[in-house]
C-alpha cells in the first residue's frame, strides 16, 4: 500500500514536451519531419494548410520580433505566420485584442509580402 502512494506522488516526467512556445504550421512541419517520431497522419494534415516553407516561416517571426512591438506576443505572431494576411483589415481582424498602429501595420504588411 505504501508503494502505491509513493508511486502516485512522484511527478511522472513527458518526454515529449521539450518547450513550451507557440509555433506556426510552417515550424511544426518542419519540427515533425526532423524528429524522431515522424507521424504521417500530423504532416497529411499540415500540408493540407501550410503556405510557407518552415526557414521562411522562422525568417519572418524573426523580422516581426525585430520590430520591437512589445504588444505583440508570440501567439499573435504565429497566426499572422499561419493566415499570411494581405490587407489591414485581414490583419486588424488577428490582432484584434492588442492595438497596433497603422505604421506598424504597415510594416508587418511588408515583411509578409517579401514571402508571398
Amino acid at each position: 500500500r505504501k508503494d502505491f502512494f509513493d508511486r502516485a506522488r512522484t511527478p511522472k516526467k513527458n518526454k515529449m514536451i521539450l518547450k513550451n512556445e507557440p509555433l506556426s504550421m510552417a515550424e511544426a512541419q518542419d519540427y515533425v519531419k526532423n524528429s524522431e517520431v515522424k507521424d504521417a497522419e500530423t504532416m497529411s494534415f499540415i500540408k493540407n494548410f501550410v503556405k510557407l516553407k518552415g526557414k521562411d516561416a522562422v525568417a519572418i517571426r524573426g523580422k516581426i520580433k525585430e520590430l520591437d512591438l512589445i504588444q505583440l506576443g508570440d501567439s499573435h505572431i504565429v497566426k499572422i505566420i499561419d493566415l499570411m494576411p494581405q490587407t489591414n483589415e485581414e490583419l486588424n481582424k488577428i490582432l484584434s485584442d492588442v492595438s497596433v498602429s497603422e505604421d506598424d501595420i504597415k510594416k508587418i504588411l511588408d515583411i509578409i509580402a517579401e514571402f508571398k
